[in-house]
């Protein structure tokens, strides 16, 4: 194990540190670095053995990698230009997760430089309490040491659920993170779970020429989206060949030599060369010994926080996947800056904004920021809609990106901006223009600005302008 030289910025404590950071993830990051410029004396410890957490190891780095080769080559295989003798192109899932590891390596050896130049003390093992100002460090090389600090910030993340009646170390039966070392090239799979992961993956699998069946436990994809996006998805993946099987719920699961059977409730048995089981996350807690500190995870895994993201135990903060909701890791750097601050100073100065904006890698992609067509309507809001087709899009036109819409949904009599929603590529880069007009106070705020800015042209940005003229056309 090494260890780097700690600051000496701060004057000594009858502590090693003023705060140790359990995790390396985005929350944990963003808490470290913001302690570290403060002159505080921080050590992080990280049980995998590199920095970057779930996010860059299994989840958004490496997931976003595979989606984003994926949608290269439907669109590689969808140009006229580009097909020879009306052949598709075919590669194979571990020669693009080859590609989507050479992001993981370059992800990883940037954020190990942010430790390095800010001197934060690296430890690679498994950290639990002993006390609420004592950690023991597992090593990864079997060794152990004690950490003495005036603070802890827990930013563990989370990992998949996973049922022990399910036999997850079949070859054949998967989860969201070992999905990602599949070595065979499926012909069919079945993925239970109809969530973010769940339709991203769907859309990744079927855009590789695999048969695959979506099986969602509730009546519709993504209900929390506003309904008309959902449709959308539900019937793009419909379209593209995906089997939607709603409001089914699995009995059991039968791991064979060369395939994988699902059990349904409704008496229905599917089978499949693999299943993803993508149903849910739970809470990196149970490893922290929780009990000498008088905490006490919920049934999820999860932590309670106050608005400082203090645990009831004052010199223990916890961020990120770790005290559940929103469970992004856009929305989890910010708040380790923030529980640092608190840390700091007392209270966090600042807050996640009350508009977080949704990202779903699919293919083609979802964002969303504000209010839906359902909410508004329930809180009798008078709201209008401005649309716009990409289809009308001379930059869609020029890159073969016409599948999708932008809505914009408006209050008529103030024309204040309510909610952005966005169906088609590029949808959560394009979502943020809309996003920060509504961060905007006052009459800032309003469809005009869209009518009276002049976009690049040709730019998806077009859309703006667009779905705001349809939307005033609608006011009379």
């Amino acid at each position: 194990m090494t260890k780097k030289a700690a600051s000496t910025k701060k004057k000594p404590t009858s502590f090693n540190y003023d705060a140790v950071v359990i995790g390396t993830g985005p929350g944990g990051e963003g808490a470290a670095m913001q302690l570290a410029k403060a002159g505080k004396r921080v050590a992080v410890v990280e049980r995998y053995k590199s920095v970057g957490g779930g996010c860059t190891h299994w989840g958004t780095i490496p997931s976003k990698a595979l989606r984003h080769s994926v949608s290269r080559l439907i669109e590689y295989n969808n140009t006229p230009l580009f097909s020879e003798n009306n052949l598709n192109q075919q590669v194979k899932f571990e020669d693009i997760m080859r590609h989507a590891s050479g992001v993981i390596q370059s992800q990883t050896k940037l954020r190990s430089s942010f430790y390095d130049r800010n001197r934060v003390d690296l430890f690679y093992g498994v950290a639990s309490f002993e006390d609420k100002n004592t950690l023991k460090i597992a090593n990864n090389d079997g060794s152990e040491e004690r950490l003495t600090t005036a603070q802890v910030l827990l930013a563990t993340g989370s990992r998949p659920y996973c049922p022990s009646d399910i036999d997850f170390d079949h070859p054949r039966i998967y989860n969201s993170d070992s999905i990602l070392s599949l070595k065979h090239q499926p012909r069919s799979i079945i993925i239970y779970g109809a969530g973010v992961v769940g339709s991203e993956y769907a859309s990744i699998f079927r855009g590789m020429g695999v048969k695959v069946d979506l099986v969602n436990m509730r009546d519709r994809l993504l209900s929390f989206l506003d309904a008309e996006i959902s449709d959308a998805l539900s019937y793009h993946l419909w379209n593209n060949g995906v089997v939607i099987r709603n409001n089914e719920t699995y009995k059991s699961v039968e791991g064979k030599e060369d395939s994988v059977i699902l059990n349904l409730e409704s008496g229905k048995r599917m089978r499949a060369d693999c299943l993803l089981f993508a149903n849910g996350r739970t809470g990196n807690t149970d490893l922290l010994n929780l009990d000498a500190v008088g905490l006490k995870a919920n049934s999820r895994g999860q932590l309670n926080v106050n608005e400082n993201y203090q645990t009831d135990v004052d010199t223990i903060f916890a961020v990120g996947d770790v005290i559940g909701y929103p469970s992004l890791a856009s929305a989890a750097y910010n708040q380790g800056r923030f529980a640092a601050e608190a840390m700091l100073e007392g209270k966090a100065n600042t807050g996640l904004v009350e508009d977080i904006p949704t990202g779903i890698y699919t293919i083609p992609e979802i964002s969303s920021v504000g209010k839906t067509e359902q909410e508004l309507t329930e809180q009798k809001v008078p709201y209008e809609v401005g649309r716009a087709q990409f289809k009308h899009l001379a930059r869609a036109q020029i890159a073969s990106t016409t599948v999708g819409s932008l809505k914009i949904l408006f209050h008529r009599e103030t024309k204040k901006i309510l909610g952005i929603h966005c169906f088609g590529e590029r949808a959560s880069e394009i979502v943020h223009i809309g996003q920060a007009i509504m961060q905007q106070k006052g009459d800032g705020n309003t469809l005009d600005y869209f009518v009276n800015t002049t976009f690049n042209y040709p730019t998806m940005a077009e859309a703006y302008r667009v779905a705001a003229l349809n939307g005033l056309n609608r006011i009379f």
